[in-house]
């Protein structure tokens, strides 16, 4: 691997730990392939986290408010690709 192509990767890396707290690996393994996701469905997966976020806001986290909104948001955004293929 080139050197171009490391930097690249540890950037996208880290805006990705920016925007979700971990990487869209981490999120696709922690929740998209957990025992919940794969006996309840992915929609149960992500009301959990919405309420995670709003136990969140009542303790005044707003930065972990955000990031949990955007793991939220991916998982949506992989299922609506699922349904488009």
């Amino acid at each position: 691997m080139n050197l171009s192509a490391a930097v690249s990767r540890d950037m996208q890396r880290t805006r990705q730990i920016n925007m979700y707290g971990m990487t869209e690996q981490d999120i696709r393994e922690q929740y998209m392939e957990s025992i919940t996701a794969k006996f309840s469905g992915l929609e149960m997966v992500v009301m959990s986290i919405l309420s995670d976020a709003q136990e969140l806001g009542a303790m005044s986290r707003p930065e972990a408010v955000r990031k949990q909104l955007n793991v939220a948001k991916f998982i949506l955004g992989e299922m609506m690709d699922q349904k488009v293929s």
